[in-house]
């Protein structure tokens, strides 16, 4: 059985709040509750949206809940080589072309075709962009994915008529989170992807990409989101507030609870891994 490597990755465009700790302690539990390692890794593709000195706060605040990974963190933002690569790979299969769309032509051909407030893009340049520059590169989708999720259960997902060609590196040059993400998993070994379920829709296309770069598929548990009064995700967009670490224990335990676990004892940590393990430690 291939050794257990788990990640959490958060993005540094502000600091911890209470649902990514939830995401982060169910990703340091299931490490420790399989006996694995545990890495973090900076998702910093995205640069300008990272406020400079937030990777180094949310380490800190890491630090001070007791979750500490097992190797140097890692960045994206110095891993461009590895997801250049990937994409020419793609580009020589031919299940990546160049796309020369702007919004407002993508727009109009997609009609009514929005997913979440996003445009479902209709392969208006798939046959080549005729002699206009290329603005962005897409991911060329094909039928249906279906997979497993620890916790959900049985996912499906028609990438074709759901999502469409999607972006692999955007207009502005950045890469894209979908293809930044699989190379940097499978670059890390990662076997097992444990993160809020708000994500668990971008997993068909992370699916889709390791398929076509013959990559392993590791297994995918995605947690409980933790909601703003309003009902929606809490998260740093909707001005989510800053984890209060003046007692770490608290926190912990508020994140616990989220995932339905309940802590004894003085040894905190150790007694959500055990708590976490009859849960979860034998559907993965």
């Amino acid at each position: 059985m291939t050794a257990y490597i788990g990640r959490f990755a958060p993005s540094p465009t502000g600091p911890l709040h209470a649902g990514s700790l939830v995401a982060a302690l169910a990703s340091w539990l299931d490490a420790r509750a399989h006996g694995g390692q545990w890495l973090v890794r900076i998702e910093d593709v995205d640069g300008p949206r990272c406020p400079p000195g937030m990777d180094a706060l949310i380490l800190q605040q890491l630090d001070q809940l007791g979750l500490r990974p097992d190797a140097p963190p890692e960045w994206q933002s110095r891993r461009s080589p590895l997801y250049e690569a990937a994409l020419q790979r793609l580009i020589d299969a031919g299940q990546a072309y160049g796309c020369a769309c702007t919004r407002a032509e993508i727009a109009a051909a997609a009609g009514p075709r929005q997913r979440h407030g996003e445009l479902v893009y209709p392969g208006s340049r798939r046959n080549g962009t005729h002699g206009r520059p290329v603005r962005a590169w897409r991911f060329r989708v094909d039928g249906r994915i279906d997979w497993q999720d620890r916790r959900l259960g049985r996912q499906t997902q028609d990438l074709a008529v759901e999502v469409g060609d999607f972006v692999l590196k955007r207009a502005d040059g950045l890469w894209a989170y979908q293809l930044a993400v699989v190379v940097d998993d499978a670059d890390q070994g990662i076997t097992d992807i444990v993160r809020g379920e708000d994500l668990a829709d971008n997993t068909p296309r992370q699916i889709a990409l390791q398929r076509a770069l013959g990559l392993p598929l590791p297994r995918y548990l995605h947690t409980p989101l933790v909601l703003a009064p309003d009902g929606q995700k809490l998260s740093k967009q909707n001005g989510a507030a800053a984890l209060d670490l003046s007692d770490p224990a608290a926190r912990l335990r508020e994140a616990a609870g989220v995932l339905g676990l309940q802590a004894s004892g003085a040894d905190l940590l150790p007694s959500l891994v055990t708590a976490w393990q009859a849960r979860h430690g034998d559907n993965g």
